[in-house]
């Protein structure tokens, strides 16, 4: 396997790994909000929002790879 089909297989798990710690940080930022640190809470938002548009950043990134490679899939760490 080169380095391009490696991308190509790293890449669509990073993308699930980020979304998994955005609504992690949601949830944070609702118990934070409850909690009375709204200004916290924002932030912790903003994080999940972040992680999205790097999210767009990755998916674009495979796109121009040629979208995933047949061989990937998920895997726990």
């Amino acid at each position: 396997m080169n380095d391009m089909d490696k991308a190509r297989a790293l890449l669509p798990h990073w993308i699930e790994h980020n979304s998994e710690h955005a609504a992690e940080f949601l949830n944070w930022a609702d118990k934070v909000r409850a909690a009375g640190h709204k200004d916290v809470a924002e932030d912790i938002a903003l994080a999940a929002k972040q992680l999205e548009q790097v999210n767009d950043t990755l998916a674009a990134a495979l796109e121009a790879l040629g979208g995933p490679s047949e061989g990937a899939h998920h895997h726990e760490h």
